[in-house]
């Protein structure tokens, strides 16, 4: 049964699981302690870091472990903020952030701190003359992902990074996704990772911090990884992770451009294969094993379901999920289709056959779906009945008021309207994103006493 949602959590890589295996036996003491057993231990730590610090670019005095990727994150933020609170207390990062760098950014913002988001292109990437307009005297940190999580889009970093020490702010970089695949390059300031992306053990993070960053960690003192984590450390998982991102690294380049090969032919054939999908993301600066794709007309949640039904395990950024009425942040930010998202983002070890499996069973999973919500557009050629339509789409949930649209706009002449009320808070993105792929004029929209106007113009 294929798994491909390595960019949530990569299978243990057989390294990885050596190393634990071995450093239970030798690395359960106190490493702080000087008698043999906290001596052993202490000589896999710091083995550890040196293997981790080379891995990403840093002295090993620079990085510490934490208890997770989301703990890098928060210190990372938190601490950068502090050490530069005398300048201000202004944050900037990209709309595209990981939910952990985002939830950081309220925080400081609801302590009354500013953030300024920097919005992204239609691929998911920033531009570093985005972040220069928004960089001013007053901020204290800049954060910028090394490459998004749910489309793949991999960042300009060492860009934004020059304009960062142009200005003097030093600059975070998430690199839990792409840590594995290589080293981040650009001279960025503060780096967070975490261990469970890149085959290693969940429960184990990266911070590493640069010489000459002001940095005040904002837990109580401790005498542990440099003050900035407290608390004793997992030790068997932090070697397990180590020499696992050692090992990923030594395979990186042939097992990228192994999987680019196979994340291109899911890219050219499910636009073939799938009628109405829109592939998203940047189609050459990315992530070499990610791909994500949406469908319109289709409940994302019953189709991430059926997927699994038929063997195949993938994640999704679609708002039409149990958890969620709102889409993806990310998609809300490049202003892409949302409904019916699919990521697809392999492991290593990924065999053509298993890829040409998937594109095999999509098309009838889809069509199935599609199916079951009764995806019905007005047949060509078939007479107007009116030249301006209001459809009360209230209480609809995705994709149901865009399938409604789909349905009614052939019921109107070219250059007719058909306006769409809705109250679901998807429909301000996936209707213009419909109207994209469809060829027609997003009008706009207007608030009514209950829900949201969208008017459409037919065009085709």
């Amino acid at each position: 049964m294929p798994y491909f949602d390595t960019a949530s959590a990569a299978p243990l890589h057989p390294v990885a699981r050596q190393a634990l295996q071995a450093s239970l036996d030798e690395g359960w003491a106190d490493p702080a302690r000087l008698y043999r057993e906290g001596r052993r231990a202490r000589l896999l730590l710091d083995a550890a870091r040196e293997a981790a610090a080379e891995a990403v670019g840093c002295r090993p005095d620079e990085l510490v472990f934490t208890p997770s990727g989301t703990h890098a994150v928060h210190t990372g933020v938190a601490g950068a903020l502090a050490g530069r609170r005398r300048v201000g207390g202004h944050l900037v990062v990209s709309e595209v952030e990981h939910s952990s760098v985002l939830h950081a950014a309220d925080a400081h913002e609801a302590a009354g701190g500013m953030v300024t988001r920097v919005p992204v292109d239609r691929a998911g990437a920033v531009s570093p003359s985005g972040y220069a307009g928004a960089l001013g005297p007053s901020t204290a940190l800049a954060c910028l992902q090394s490459a998004n999580h749910e489309v793949g889009t991999v960042q300009p970093v060492a860009e934004v990074a020059e304009v960062c020490a142009a200005a003097g702010v030093p600059l975070l970089v998430d690199a839990a996704q792409s840590l594995g695949w290589g080293p981040v390059e650009g001279g960025w300031s503060v780096l967070t990772a975490s261990a469970h992306k890149w085959g290693g053990p969940a429960g184990v993070g990266l911070l590493a911090v640069r010489k000459g960053v002001r940095f005040s960690p904002q837990f109580p003192a401790d005498e542990r990884e440099s003050g900035r984590s407290p608390g004793f450390v997992n030790l068997p998982a932090v070697v397990a992770a180590a020499a696992s991102l050692r090992a990923v690294r030594a395979e990186a380049e042939a097992e990228a451009a192994r999987l680019r090969v196979l994340v291109d032919r899911i890219r050219r054939r499910v636009a073939r294969l799938v009628p109405d999908v829109e592939v998203v993301g940047d189609p050459e600066r990315r992530l070499p094993h990610l791909v994500t794709f949406s469908c319109l007309y289709v409940d994302g949640e019953t189709l991430l379901h059926e997927l699994d039904r038929a063997g195949y395990s993938v994640s999704s950024g679609s708002s039409c999920t149990s958890s969620t009425l709102t889409p993806s942040h990310v998609l809300r930010a490049m202003g892409v289709l949302s409904e019916g998202n699919v990521r697809v983002s392999l492991p290593r070890g990924t065999t053509a056959q298993e890829v040409n499996g998937f594109l095999e069973v999509l098309p009838g999973v889809v069509a199935g779906v599609r199916a079951t919500l009764g995806v019905v557009e007005p047949a060509a050629g078939a007479p107007p009945v009116s030249d301006a339509l209001e459809i009360d789409a209230l209480g609809l949930r995705c994709p149901q008021p865009v399938i409604e649209l789909a349905r009614a706009i052939g019921t109107v002449p070219v250059g007719g309207t058909v306006t769409v009320l809705s109250d679901d808070e998807v429909a301000r993105l996936d209707i213009p994103a419909w109207c994209a792929m469809r060829g027609h004029a997003y009008v706009g929209e207007a608030p009514r006493a209950a829900g949201v106007a969208y008017t459409v113009r037919r065009r085709v």
